[in-house]
């Protein structure tokens, strides 16, 4: 793969190629991807969409939103030093073609900002809800109506695909969605590849997919005009990954490592000495002993190390990248940055405190079931106003259920095409919007 081709400015929609030498400093195609992403509404929901714990009422917990902003500082900050040197050993990136080490940050933190904006409402939980319906739930009545790609599509309902989607999507006739960079949308594109081979390989791209059977006219556009490397059988829509996703997915390691072991903290469920303690083990070569001892506060003392824990993990993952660069641009580095990381036996203990105080605590479980229930109920209204309208069979309750939630039923749409805006739509709502619907088809008014 080659650098000139990977941070293409091209747009969807754009027919005329365009240059980074020509464009006007002041107001960067790059830039202009992280306004267009931070002033989206699909962004703006994550502020009530789980990142820890559904529903929470406690103001110290992060939702979407925050934990978005927060990857895309960090993002940022990753792309600039891996820029830096990228320019460094390839000068004519500069000299010829214009491009500045801040370029990189700015997609980097770009694709960042938007690397959740497809999750539904209550986390994880949330695909997992949507999955099940289809899997073991009233769904599964849809499967002898879809090929199998389609079906895996709905049974392991993936965030990541769903967000591209949201960022690309045509709507009210404008092409393109968001109209982002193809460079901004490789770097998004962490898991480039169809539902199907589900996991055919170790390589971290394989880990999940990034593409629904709706979308593929789009991501097969990007991938080429990119070009980013084929991968698979031939009939399988499967690419190596843009380098700069390497870099998101790291700044996104970096902070729920660190900042969803902070949450945990600030919410009771992880001791201050213990975090302390593990917190020490990460940065005990880099502490400041006379800084740390002016601390009194265990409060501040969690803070000081929190930034350190961070901008140590944010130069070891740019050096991990720089010193793997070639079998990155070849599509032969099949790793997450960090799991290369000399810090990784420190991580994975911080991980597994997180994992059993925080991810499996009584609070998030018991909001995580609530959530099944809610979505599983939202998901059945839906798909069966849709396919009774479409079978000709509508009854009343259908046309009020499709009426209240605002859906567009266009003719001539296939079971796949209906069932997936009913999931899209579905995944677009906040906790508290899938909540108050699911209150409102119980009668609880």
């Amino acid at each position: 793969m080659q650098w000139e081709q990977l941070l293409s400015l091209q747009k969807q929609g754009i027919q005329n190629k365009r240059l980074r030498i020509e464009e006007d400093e002041t107001r960067l195609g790059f830039e202009v991807d992280y306004d267009r992403i931070i002033f989206s509404s699909a962004f703006r929901s994550l502020q009530d969409k789980t990142q820890v714990i559904p529903l929470s009422k406690t103001s110290f917990v992060h939702t979407r939103l925050t934990h978005s902003l927060e990857v895309s500082v960090v993002g940022r900050s990753l792309g600039r030093m891996v820029g830096k040197s990228i320019l460094e050993k390839h000068p004519q990136l500069k000299m010829v073609h214009g491009y500045r080490f801040n370029d990189f940050g700015a997609i980097v933190a770009a694709a960042s900002l938007a690397h959740d904006i497809g999750n539904p409402p209550f986390g994880h939980s949330g695909e997992k809800a949507i999955g099940d319906y289809f899997t073991t739930g009233n769904g599964k009545r849809f499967k002898t109506q879809l090929s199998s790609k389609e079906y895996q599509d709905l049974v392991d309902f993936e965030g990541n695909a769903n967000g591209f989607r949201i960022v690309t999507e045509s709507k009210n006739g404008v092409e393109g969605g968001l109209r982002l960079t193809y460079a901004t949308l490789g770097a998004f594109m962490k898991y480039p590849k169809e539902s199907l081979p589900k996991k055919p390989t170790k390589d971290i791209s394989d880990k999940k997919y990034g593409v629904f059977q709706t979308d593929l006219k789009a991501f097969t556009e990007v991938a080429n005009t990119l070009g980013l490397f084929k991968r698979g059988a031939k009939n399988d829509i499967s690419y190596c990954r843009h380098p700069l996703a390497f870099l998101v997915e790291a700044a996104d390691d970096i902070c729920y490592t660190i900042i969803d072991f902070e949450d945990g903290i600030n919410l009771g469920l992880i001791s201050e000495d213990t975090a302390l303690e593990f917190l020490i083990n990460l940065v005990k070569d880099r502490i400041r002993t006379e800084t740390y001892k002016k601390l009194t506060k265990a409060s501040d003392r969690l803070a000081y190390l929190r930034s350190l824990a961070i901008s140590t993990l944010i130069e070891e993952a740019a050096a991990i990248f720089i010193a793997h660069e070639e079998s990155i641009l070849k599509g032969s580095f099949s790793e997450a940055l960090l799991d290369k990381s000399n810090y990784k036996a420190q991580i994975d203990d911080i991980i597994k405190v997180s994992v059993e105080k925080v991810y499996q605590s009584k609070e998030v479980v018991e909001k995580e079931i609530a959530g099944y229930q809610i979505l599983s109920v939202l998901l059945d209204a839906l798909t069966t106003a849709c396919e009774n309208y479409y079978n000709g069979k509508e009854r009343h309750f259908d046309r009020l259920i499709v009426k209240a939630l605002d859906v567009s039923m266009e003719e001539d749409t296939s079971v796949y095409t209906y069932v997936m805006n009913c999931c899209h739509y579905i995944s677009r709502l906040t906790d508290g919007n899938a909540l108050q619907l699911y209150q409102k088809l119980k009668g609880d008014l």
